[in-house]
């Protein structure tokens, strides 16, 4: 019998993984007190630029010691940056079990060409991050955005490790407790937990990564906009509100609006809770039906944001189309938008399960997804 087709319908059907949907409280309305048309380089400016330093140390608990910047190109940006002036002092340890780590495999391998190891593992698994070298610098994610892997706790990196780890955390910061300890280089980008906007990325900065860059001077040229040295000195600036290139005020603005509704909501905490409670939505579904299944194989290692779905019905015998058609009939029907997988990822879906989602509306567009593979394999 046809399932039929569910009454209720999500308020909001936003659940793509960057950019990712906004705080449920959102208003442009709100974002009056932004300073348009004033130099980001004025008091105005590098005061708003330094609170959205501060609201992510505060709200991040990142240490004292550790510095915070504000710099272009969103995460991408910040990784870019982190690698090519902090790499090449020692070997690399690359480890990759996704896309995006794959793509800081190929930037050291193929274009730094430095001597580096590559531990990767399939869509679903995890590296053991038990196996790697920590003497070498080490270059990983910690949740794969387009597998729905993550570590799940930083327990296998030595406290007395001689190289730096470098952690791309674009989809885990203000989702899940990053052991500041363990983390050398952290980034991240606006656009996803907290639902901001693009082309700003985050760059944080252990004082052993400090070190290095006082230390140590790459055998490779540095564009500008990756120069995070003076003289051999760090430019104390850009830790504090003085960007490299021009901001957008709106989007800083729109940054420290989210930073607010955060801290309204617990916090780091209570961001965290949000994120689980719509990942239990999702694993209820799965557990209920025996057609679905998530990518990760491990539940320890499973995202709660990036949650990854693939179809194991045997009936499907062309599982991409049979997964975009899915993806777009939810889309048409404007339930969920932007849900499909990744590109390089294998088939299926891709649902965005990070704290500015509201778990009623993952409950009410689970129906719809029922409805949706009835329809799909009725047809």
């Amino acid at each position: 019998m046809a399932i039929k087709q569910p009454a209720a319908r999500p308020a909001n059907p936003r659940f793509s993984s960057g950019p990712c949907a906004k705080p449920p409280t959102h208003d442009l309305a709100k974002l009056a007190d932004a300073p348009l048309g004033r130099s980001h380089r004025a008091a105005v400016g590098k005061a708003k630029l330094l609170a959205a330093i501060e609201e992510t140390r505060e709200i991040l608990g990142v240490p004292a010691d550790y510095k915070i910047g504000i710099v272009p190109a969103s995460d991408t940006g910040a990784y870019e940056m982190a690698m090519w002036s902090l790499l090449g002092e020692r070997p690399a340890q690359m480890v990759a079990w996704e896309s995006f780590g794959a793509g800081w495999v190929t930037d050291v391998v193929k274009q730094l060409k430095i001597e580096a190891t590559t531990h990767t593992a399939d869509y679903g698994e995890i590296v053991d991050m038990t196996a790697l070298n920590y003497d070498n610098d080490v270059c990983f994610t910690w949740n794969g955005t387009t597998s729905g892997v993550r570590m799940p706790n930083g327990d296998a990196i030595p406290a007395d490790r001689k190289g730096l780890t470098l952690c791309d955390a674009t989809s885990a910061a203000f989702a899940m407790d990053l052991p500041w300890d363990k983390l050398d280089v952290t980034t991240f980008s606006w656009q996803k937990v907290l639902g901001g906007e693009a082309a700003h990325g985050m760059l944080i900065l252990s004082p052993r990564a400090v070190e290095r860059l006082e230390s140590y001077t790459p055998a490779w040229p540095l564009p500008k906009i990756f120069r995070l040295t003076k003289g051999g000195k760090l430019i104390e600036g850009i830790f504090k509100g003085e960007t490299i290139n021009t901001p957008s005020m709106l989007a800083v603005e729109d940054y420290l609006f989210a930073t607010d509704w955060a801290r309204s909501v617990g916090g780091l905490k209570g961001l965290i809770a949000r994120a689980d409670a719509n990942t239990a939505a999702i694993t209820q579904f799965v557990e209920n039906n025996d057609w679905i299944e998530f990518l990760a194989t491990d539940p320890a290692t499973r995202s709660n944001t990036s949650v990854c779905l693939k179809f194991t019905d045997d009936r499907i015998t062309d599982g991409p189309a049979f997964a975009k058609a899915i993806a777009k009939r939810l889309a048409d029907e404007n339930v969920a938008l932007d849900v499909g997988a990744y590109r390089d990822a294998p088939a299926g879906l891709r649902i965005w399960c990070g704290g500015t989602i509201e778990t009623a509306d993952v409950e009410a567009m689970l129906p719809w997804l029922a409805y949706a593979f009835d329809a799909e394999i009725n047809a």
